[in-house]
């Protein structure tokens, strides 16, 4: 299969599928000397992860990381500490599948034959014939995004030992507009709701917290408490949440991160309203990224707009824009360009940030802007028109297999760690480039 990776200086290559044992990211260009644990990894994989909610898959999946190779697994030399830091080879994380029970794949099974409209499922038929890895649909289930995420803590890792940080939220949700909000206290609810997410999941209480897992541990060792969440799974108490404390306190819903939470509480309200007319709904999700220095990027091919386009790689996601993006076509050019200032001290500013912070492909310094329009979940609960893919005569589809309301809300922070994976690679090649002739 081609297409799984992607970068030139940061390179991350992805596999696996949905149901089968589970799924890969393999990093190229992670610098050496760099610290981080599979918890943190965890952490950010806990806010795309399904089973979390009315807004999510009802599918349980732990992903639990496994980080298998590219760190050393000891000090090299009496005196050093370089324990289970990256040692310049390749990184690569295993995310095994812990729920993928039987009568999952029944259902899989027994629908298999008429494809969901909306979903790759007949197109990769057409592609892999009969081999087609169609239980869970494979890797064209949003499943796969684990890896992205997982590569992503990675890439911002490291852009944040730079000055660099990548923010991403739900602007939009079924129709439900957010109002702007200061950057920093975007920020500042992300965190908070980082650590909601962390402090009410009774897995990471029962891996990380009660410390099954830690730092240094052999992969064997690990695999007998990956063993045990399975056998567990579905049977986790639940850790009792004071949402009226977390909204008061924090001022975020506990379900859905729209930083806005007056906007967060529409949204959740209608996206359960079209749910329960079996029904699912789209969004917009908004990425900023903050710290690059000017001139980052290159002409022509691979200019950085156009780099940031493959964001539509991410399932479910039909449209990509940056700065003002489709509003350009509305404006004059007085309007559209961001007009260029120096303070006193010869500091250049711009007057506006139409551009998202990209001209030419470069960066122009600014903060970089884009965001990402989501589809509605393919799988509905209502008959759909469909056909017999094997014997191309028409059909009707009956949804009996797990489904999100909504992908909005397990996509952001997937488009943040792609955002992160891209900027790294191009500002990798940026610092390169300079060091070639900047004395």
């Amino acid at each position: 299969m081609l297409g799984c990776d992607i970068g030139s200086m940061f390179k991350v290559t992805v596999a696996g599928g949905s149901y089968q044992e589970g799924l890969i990211t393999h990093l190229q260009g992670v610098p050496p000397g760099l610290y981080f644990t599979e918890q943190e990894i965890y952490e950010e994989l806990l806010l795309r992860k399904p089973g979390q909610g009315e807004l999510t898959s009802p599918r349980r999946e732990p992903d639990i990381p496994v980080i298998y190779a590219g760190v050393n697994a000891a000090d090299t030399i009496p005196g050093f500490k370089n324990a289970f830091h990256t040692n310049g080879t390749p990184v690569v994380i295993l995310l095994p599948n812990l729920d993928r029970h039987f009568e999952h794949i029944e259902q899989y099974q027994s629908t298999n034959r008429t494809p969901r409209p909306g979903h790759a499922s007949f197109a990769s038929y057409m592609k892999y014939d009969h081999w087609d890895d169609a239980i869970g649909a494979g890797i064209f289930s949003g499943r796969y995004t684990s890896t992205i995420v997982a590569a992503g803590f990675v890439a911002k890792h490291i852009l944040a030992q730079h000055g660099i940080q990548v923010t991403s939220f739900v602007r939009e949700a079924a129709g439900i507009v957010m109002p702007d909000m200061p950057l920093d206290v975007i920020r500042q609810k992300a965190a908070a709701y980082r650590k909601v997410r962390r402090d009410y999941d009774p897995i990471w209480n029962f891996v990380y917290g009660e410390k099954r897992i830690t730092p240094g541990m052999r992969y064997l060792e690990k695999m007998p408490v990956l063993a045990e969440v399975e056998k567990r799974i579905g049977s986790f108490a639940t850790i009792p949440m004071d949402e009226a404390k977390i909204r008061a306190e924090l001022g975020i819903h506990p379900s859905l991160f729209c930083p806005d939470l007056a906007a967060a509480d529409a949204m959740y309200e209608k996206i359960l309203a079209i749910k329960k007319a079996g029904d699912s709904s789209g969004g917009v999700v908004e990425v900023v990224a903050t710290g690059l220095p000017a001139g980052m990027g290159e002409p022509v091919f691979r200019k950085l707009d156009g780099e940031l386009g493959r964001l539509m790689s991410i399932g479910s996601v039909k449209a990509v824009e940056i700065g003002a993006g489709l509003k350009v076509k509305d404006m004059t050019g007085s309007q559209s360009n961001d007009q260029i200032f120096a303070d006193k001290n010869h500091h250049v500013y711009f007057g506006s940030n139409q551009a998202g912070g990209i001209t030419g492909g470069l960066t122009t310094g600014q903060d970089i802007v884009l965001r990402l329009a989501v589809k509605p979940t393919p799988t509905i609960s209502k008959d759909q028109h469909t056909i017999d893919k094997v014997t191309k005569e028409n059909a009707e589809l009956k949804a009996v297999t797990r489904r999100d309301p909504t992908l909005v809300a397990r996509i952001w922070p997937v488009a943040e760690a792609f955002t992160a994976i891209i900027l790294l690679d191009h500002y990798m090649m940026h610092l390169g480039y300079q060091a070639m002739w900047r004395k």
